[in-house]
């Protein structure tokens, strides 16, 4: 059995890191978080553009992405701030992250007086939170308990030929281990949906899949705009590759070879073990964020063109297929499989270089992204501003 180092929380499940979480419900609530992370460099914060002038499925998914955030297994516990005037229902998110039995404390700017006593009582329930969980036990834990996002981003002709075929044999390995896989990005699927469809346990699956595709393209067309304008993106022609079709071809190798056991909505909790499949933008920063709402511990991100992003409370594995820009950048790739392209291994072997790596981040070892404190994070709209 393979075995990782993570925190148990409260409701069961697993983290394979311990962050305090500094969550801001509304715009209007982010310096006051930024401040107070200031004051408590151990915390993390997740500032965002949103949380008032929302309605409908957009104020609900706004809603779901911050509660997901918190209730994210690698968060040991959380400080919620808002303003006291947003659309956002301050309370109720913190009921719903309290439903892990974590620690999770909700204050409120216009209820403290102001943006300086805020920031001053907030740093000091930061820092008991932070001590609080600074308690809780480092334990062995079985990989089967993993969720790991695959993504691919900045890609090139590597990316196909190389780093997304290396982390489908890892993800295979992760499946064979017990522990899950999750893709997103519906954009990066079209051209290449059927061959992913095949795969689908049932009906229902393939019809959720097909759904999924159609629902976007429908939105395209209603904003009269051809998506193949402009992707794949000028970067992505750049590095060798010619249409959509081409790129997802390549995006789905990732997934490996398991059969694909659903479709969940974005930031929708991973319901079972095996292959999934969330229904994202294909955005980096937007799907990794979906991702780390539903739930996933960790993130293996394939790029040919250097992306360098990261995420605020789960780790991002940068891997590459493309030898001169892994030396490049190496301060953000974390695995290089270009070697696979000069006959000096196989993809097999690449994956299992990446395996082992996911099982070092997963005990504990930081990735380049969290080395270098990138901490993106945003909340894909769907919806109008008013």
């Amino acid at each position: 059995m393979t075995m990782i180092k993570g925190y148990r929380r409260p409701d069961g499940k697993v983290g394979i890191r311990n962050h305090l979480l500094l969550l801001p419900t509304v715009v209007c609530a982010n310096q006051v978080v930024n401040r107070i992370q200031q004051q408590v460099p151990g915390s993390v914060a997740i500032p965002h553009q949103h949380g008032c002038s929302q309605v409908g499925d957009d104020k609900e998914r706004t809603h779901k992405v911050l509660v997901g955030m918190g209730k994210n297994p690698n968060v040991g516990a959380v400080l919620v701030v808002s303003l006291g005037c947003e659309v956002m229902n301050a309370e109720q998110i913190r009921d719903e992250i309290a439903e892990t039995g974590k620690p999770v404390i909700w204050i409120d700017i216009q209820d403290e007086g102001g943006s300086v006593n805020t920031i001053k009582k907030g740093t000091e329930i930061a820092k008991e939170l932070e001590q609080k969980i600074a308690s809780i036990p480092y334990e062995n834990i079985s990989l089967s308990e993993l969720i790991v996002g695959v993504k691919c981003g900045g890609s090139d002709a590597t990316s196909g030929l190389c780093s997304n075929p290396a982390l489908g044999r890892t993800s295979d390995m992760i499946i064979d281990k017990g522990g899950s896989i999750v893709m997103g990005e519906t954009t990066e699927i079209i051209g290449a949906e059927h061959i992913l469809a095949e795969k689908a346990v049932n009906e229902e699956v393939t019809k959720k899949l097909y759904d999924s595709i159609a629902k976007f393209e429908t939105e395209i067309e209603r904003m009269g705009v051809d998506m193949r304008g402009s992707n794949p993106s000028p970067g992505n022609i750049e590095g060798g590759l010619s249409s959509i079709e081409e790129k997802s071809l390549g995006c789905i190798s990732k997934a490996g070879t398991a059969p694909l056991q659903g479709v969940v909505d974005f930031a929708s909790e991973i319901p079972g073990k095996g292959f999934y499949f969330m229904d994202s933008p294909g955005n980096d920063i937007e799907c990794v964020t979906g991702m780390a709402a539903a739930g996933i511990q960790l993130v293996c991100f394939t790029t040919g063109r250097g992306t360098p992003t990261g995420n605020p409370i789960v780790p991002v594995i940068k891997i590459s297929g493309n030898e001169v820009m892994a030396k490049r950048m190496a301060d953000n790739i974390d695995v290089d499989t270009s070697p696979v392209l000069q006959g000096k291994e196989s993809l097999q072997q690449a994956g299992e270089r990446i395996f082992k790596e996911i099982v070092s981040v997963a005990s504990g070892e930081l990735t380049k992204a969290e080395i270098l404190g990138h901490q993106e994070f945003s909340i894909s709209r769907i919806g109008i501003s008013l």
